[in-house]
């Protein structure tokens, strides 16, 4: 049976809590991403600007039963031990962390690969919208899907 967290957070992002949820003994390998705020402005926006801030918004309840199904998705195309994976809410400075996730298996192949995969499926499956405000104060708004 996989052992499956998934979570929204307004808060700053925890690293090694979700490194702990996803950790077992039975793992040989984990795979973990994490996703941080860059200056540089998403290929999507087509903005030459520089970024200052992004700001989240997740829909109350899809975003939580699609980032689970996800999960469960790379739980069983990778055969995973454990998984845990959390998105960020609200306002999000440079540097900062505002996606993480980790999965566990057997081997380091099938821990990358699900990493890979998650991520792909989050930033494809999951209604969380992000906006990217500028130096100058203007923003641009994009939504995942």
């Amino acid at each position: 049976m996989t052992g499956i967290r998934t979570w929204l957070s307004e808060d700053p992002l925890d690293i090694s809590q979700v490194v702990a949820e996803a950790s077992s003994i039975d793992a040989g390998g984990m795979g973990i991403f994490v996703g941080t705020v860059r200056a540089s402005a998403s290929v999507e926006s087509n903005s030459t600007k520089s970024v200052v801030r992004l700001d989240y918004e997740a829909h109350p309840t899809l975003a939580v039963e699609k980032l689970q199904a996800a999960a469960e998705a790379a739980a069983a195309k990778f055969d995973l031990i454990k998984v845990a994976a959390v998105h960020r809410t609200g306002r999000c400075e440079l540097g900062e962390p505002t996606v993480a996730l980790a999965c566990s298996a057997a081997h380091r192949g099938e821990a990358m690969d699900a990493a890979r995969f998650l991520i792909d499926e989050i930033k494809g499956t999951v209604p969380i919208w992000k906006s990217e405000v500028y130096g100058d104060g203007s923003a641009w708004v994009g939504a995942t899907p």
